[in-house]
C-alpha cells in the first residue's frame, strides 16, 4: 500500500458553515478541491476523509442525511477523475468523551488499522488547528494546513502552541501539488 492522505472535509473540500452542513444542498465544493483529490488519486495516493460531524450528535441531521452529503462529495470527486478510498466520521459532540473526535487521533488509528498501514505512510491535510494536532498525535509523516476555511486562525493558534505545519498553502490543490513534489507514493 502507498501513502494515505487524510483529508478534513469542511473548509478543505467544501465551504464550511458555522451553522453546520446539514443537507446536500448546503454542500458547496471549494474550487479545484475535486481536481486536487483526482491529482492525488492519479499519483497513487489513497485519499481518506476524516471529519468531525457533531451535527448528528446535536440532532441537526441524521446519519442518512450525512450519507447523502458524502454521496454528493464522492460523486463530485469521481466526476473530476478522483477517488475517495474511505470515509471516517465522528458523530459525537465535543463533550461526549469519545476518542474519535479530532484533535484526538482515533479516526486515523481506525483507518490505519483497517488499511493495514502505519502513520509513517500517512499525511494529514486540514484547515484547523485540531486537524494538525490530530495528525501529529497520530504520528502522520507530514501535516499540511490550508488557508481555506479556518486556515488563518489555525496558523495563529498553532503558532501560540509552538506548532508549525509542514506546509501551509492556499487550498487543497496547492497542498496536493506540494504532496506530489515532496512525497513519493508507491
Amino acid at each position: 500500500m502507498g501513502y494515505i492522505v487524510f483529508l478534513d472535509r469542511d473548509g478543505v473540500i467544501n465551504q464550511d458553515s458555522a451553522a453546520y452542513i446539514k443537507d446536500p444542498s448546503e454542500f458547496v465544493f471549494i474550487p479545484k478541491s475535486c481536481e486536487a483529490v483526482a491529482l492525488l488519486s492519479g499519483h497513487g495516493f489513497d485519499v481518506i476523509l476524516i471529519t468531525n460531524q457533531s451535527g448528528i450528535g446535536r440532532g441537526l441531521m441524521t446519519p442518512k442525511t450525512l450519507d447523502a452529503i458524502f454521496d454528493k462529495l464522492k460523486t463530485g470527486v469521481a466526476e473530476a477523475g478522483g477517488r475517495i478510498t474511505d470515509i471516517y466520521f465522528c458523530p459525537h459532540t465535543p463533550d461526549a468523551g469519545c476518542d474519535c473526535r479530532k484533535p484526538l487521533p482515533g479516526m486515523i488509528a481506525q483507518a490505519l488499522a483497517a488499511h493495514n498501514t502505519d502513520s509513517s505512510q500517512s499525511l494529514m491535510v486540514g484547515d484547523s488547528a485540531k486537524d494538525i494536532e490530530c495528525g501529529l498525535a497520530a504520528g502522520c509523516a507530514k501535516n499540511l494546513l490550508v488557508a481555506t476555511g479556518n486556515g488563518e486562525d489555525a496558523l495563529k493558534a498553532l503558532a501560540r502552541k509552538g506548532i508549525v505545519p509542514d506546509f501551509y498553502g492556499k487550498d487543497l490543490y496547492d497542498a496536493a501539488l506540494w504532496i506530489i513534489q515532496h512525497v513519493k507514493s508507491e
